[in-house]
């Protein structure tokens, strides 16, 4: 019988199993590997020689404060000849007088996290300790993904872009997501251990750890902080003195590593493309592909009738209602990918989850993973939380008059919801338009069949509304952030009558989820006349000394557009949501960038306002190009028409292609993005 192996040292051998497992962006300096996939240690031997066929040990790995191998969060397993599928194992790979090698295989459906290791020879000796990760690269984990190209996007690139603005003007904003950054890691680890389902049973949390459903979940809930000891606090109001605008950020790795450093204490604030975005991070960085996904107009159906009811008064303001039902100007949220074993076949692939706090799933804020396959064909008792999300795509929006005297009444509106859902596309910047995945096309016999199936009957009595009178809303070519401009009130009547009718035009600053501000031009037209087939365009001036007190930071007007048949006392409704374009941030490298050397880049933009800009900052960052860090620029007042510039230093530490996100901030002009991609040699 062989003596007992002394151990000298364990050598994980870090650098190359980092990079075979694709976990090398975390550092080489600690063993980071993916489940069902090979590693190997070497072992430094003290004393005593490893002799194949004769000598025997085991090895014991252990995940979270209560592991045991009945919860699958322990193993021990004996040296074997071959690796053993599906389990844990251990082979001899080489050895020598003074060395032992050893290559070590996980299942593929192995808990993730922290692991410990430890060598079994009567008796145990701890080695060093290992994080486990997701696999998409291997085919028997339920993230596998069988696309080179879909895998560098959605699992391996630490930035994207995410898309804001409106249905017609789709503006894509850079996103740093910085999975692999210093500290990201840990953070998001830190946080399935405050998930109050680990907190409450460790034992069972643990065991479940297994599942991307699970996991899905859990950082559904935990991106904010409704509930817990969550990373986000959302808000709406404008109102972010005591923190920072959703819109300031411009990516996910601040917010983690303050959220972190400060004992898990909320980060002040977010909105639903933040909370997207974090969450994205947090299931990258686990190893399950994510993206993020923006919806425009999106329903918040909060009652579960898939109608959206809104009432108006007659000089078109929003009357309060106790329902918190909206139509959000466009709404973001994650999409995964994973199979589902939980449910029937034919739900694998995609599945959205949502972190914007907005309505309880099982007694938690959280939404999802729905699959976007259940969505499309109206499946809506499938989990999680399908109902919500059909909404989203298909709820119909109802609006209503209350006249002075009580009495209200139903007006004519054309509605869309779920239009132009998009992400950003595999390899490029484009905008892919993924709406195919979640509806069939308007009008067409599957539709139809999806809102029978879904019992959506107002959607099914839905009739043409293009007869009689009609009214829609024009908008110039282009509408910059300063500029004075026209919009119009295009009205028809398609009937063989004169009409005598009142048209009342007015725009309002907005916010993108709807909620609607100060009046920034308005037009009453108490005697429009319209002959029988004419057709009227009835301007209305958007003039900036106006505009510019009343608007958020989101660059939001929302115009609506009321006709009131004397005659029949028909109302019919318009309503559009306009973006003012900022100006372009224009970003210049100097010299040629190089991995470890330090580099310089020219930033600028000019003042498209007829008053100064002051308190004026630049703020850059980018995964692998600012050290995990926000670079922040001070410069002087900008009078008008000139230019606002500064110079930046920064030594990128990784090549290949990379995202420099900037953002400019200043009393009058705020939250101006800007993004330039910059090839690392």
């Amino acid at each position: 019988m062989a003596a007992d192996l002394e151990i000298s040292r364990c050598d994980l051998q870090c650098e190359v199993n980092n990079v075979n497992h694709h976990t090398d962006l975390n550092g080489t300096d600690r063993l980071i590997v993916r489940r069902g996939q090979a590693f190997t240690l070497t072992l430094h031997l003290q004393s005593g020689q490893f002799e194949l066929g004769v000598s025997t040990f085991s090895l014991v790995v252990e995940t979270g404060p209560c592991a045991n191998e009945a919860s699958k969060t322990k193993a021990e397993f004996v040296l074997s000849e071959s690796p053993v599928e599906n389990s844990w194992s251990v082979v001899a790979s080489h050895h020598d007088e003074y060395s032992l090698s050893l290559s070590i295989s996980s299942p593929p459906n192995a808990c993730i996290g922290r692991y410990s290791l430890s060598f079994k020879q009567n008796r145990s000796i701890p080695l060093e300790d290992f994080i486990l990760l997701f696999n998409p690269w291997c085919p028997g984990d339920s993230v596998y993904m069988n696309d080179e190209d879909s895998l560098s996007e959605y699992v391996l690139a630490q930035d994207g872009l995410i898309f804001r603005g409106t249905h017609k003007s789709t503006i894509p904003a850079a996103w740093n997501f910085g999975q692999f950054e210093p500290g990201i890691l840990d953070a998001c680890l830190r946080l399935l251990d405050e998930n109050p389902k680990f907190l409450n049973n460790a034992d069972r949390d643990c065991s479940k750890r297994c599942s991307p459903v699970y996991i899905t979940r859990v950082v559904s809930a935990m991106v904010n902080c409704n509930d817990d000891k969550g990373v986000l606090t959302g808000r709406w109001d404008n109102n972010y003195k005591d923190g920072v605008s959703p819109m300031s950020w411009n990516g996910s790795v601040e917010i983690l590593q303050d959220w972190d450093t400060m004992s898990c204490k909320p980060v002040k604030y977010g909105q639903c493309w933040v909370f997207a975005a974090v969450g994205c991070t947090v299931l990258r960085c686990l190893g399950i592909p994510s993206r993020v996904i923006t919806n425009y107009l999106s329903a918040h159906d909060t009652n579960s009738n898939l109608v959206i009811e809104r009432y108006f008064d007659e000089n078109l303001r929003l009357i309060p209602n106790k329902s918190k039902d909206m139509i959000w100007n466009f709404h973001c949220w994650v999409e995964s990918w994973m199979t589902r074993p939980d449910l029937k076949s034919g739900f694998d692939g995609w599945q959205a989850s949502d972190p914007t706090p907005q309505e309880r799933s099982e007694g938690a804020y959280c939404c999802g993973p729905v699959p976007v396959r259940a969505i499309k064909e109206g499946e809506l008792t499938v989990k999680y939380d399908a109902p919500f999300v059909f909404a989203e795509v298909n709820a119909d929006e109802v609006c209503f008059i209350k006249r002075k005297d009580g009495t209200q009444e139903k007006m004519h509106f054309t509605a869309k919801v779920g239009e132009k859902i998009s992400t950003k596309g595999v390899g490029s910047d484009k905008r892919e338009d993924i709406t195919h995945l979640y509806k069939y096309p308007e009008g067409s016999d599957e539709e139809r069949k999806v809102f029978e199936k879904a019992n959506h009957q107002n959607k099914l009595l839905k009739e043409d509304t293009e007869e009689g009178l009609n009214i829609k809303i024009k908008v110039s070519q282009e509408m910059k952030m300063g500029s004075d401009f026209d919009v119009f009130a295009v009205i028809t009547n398609n009937t063989p009558m004169a009409k005598l009718c009142r048209l009342m035009f007015c725009a309002r600053a907005a916010c993108y989820n709807s909620v609607m501000g100060i009046e920034c031009g308005s037009k009453d037209l108490l005697n429009v006349q319209l002959q029988p087939n004419e057709e009227k365009q009835i301007p209305l001036r958007v003039i900036y000394s106006k505009y510019c007190h009343a608007i958020t930071d989101q660059n939001l007007i929302k115009l609506a557009a009321l006709l009131i048949d004397y005659g029949t006392k028909d109302a019919i409704l318009a309503m559009r949501d306009i973006y003012l374009e900022n100006p372009p941030i224009k970003i210049k490298i100097l010299g040629e960038p190089k991995a470890n050397r330090k580099m310089a880049a020219e930033i600028s933009l000019i003042n498209p306002l007829s008053e100064s800009l002051d308190d004026c900052t630049f703020c850059m960052e980018g995964a692998n190009l600012t050290q995990g860090k926000i670079i922040r620029e001070k410069i002087s007042p900008v009078a008008p028409g000139q230019e606002a510039k500064v110079k930046v230093y920064f030594c990128p530490t990784k090549a290949g292609l990379r995202k420099l996100v900037v953002d400019f901030n200043s009393n009058r002009l705020r939250d101006v993005k800007g993004y330039r991609n910059v090839i690392i040699a």
